[in-house]
């Protein structure tokens, strides 16, 4: 079998298209989820805090020079990050359990 037979099999197969499906969805609702972090979770909380941006909350390692940027640990970003990783990861959570609740529901 050649192999340009070969991968029109392979790409044409449900799994292959689903795959790539779910990654363009994944990635989009990677999108959403990370404006709803920055754009409507994170102000709010900063506000309860003191008006604190979080984005901009850092510690200066290294200052900037004429030469150099500052060197930064950006902690406020890190913590959109978690916050990104956790709503998508139980979003996830929950979709897998709807599905198995569905194949119980099956059989």
């Amino acid at each position: 079998m050649s192999i340009i037979k070969e991968f029109k099999e392979f790409a044409v197969k449900g799994n292959a298209v689903d795959m790539a499906v779910g990654i363009i969805i994944g990635a989009s609702f990677g999108k959403i989820v990370s404006s709803m972090v920055n754009d409507v979770i994170m102000p709010p909380i900063g506000l309860l805090l003191g008006g604190v941006d979080f984005k901009n909350l850092k510690v200066i390692l290294k200052a900037a020079t004429v030469d150099a940027p500052a060197v930064t640990l950006n902690y406020g970003q890190f913590i959109n990050t978690v916050l990104d990783f956790l709503i998508v990861a139980f979003s996830i959570f929950l979709v897998v359990k709807g599905i198995n609740t569905l194949k119980k529901a099956k059989t």
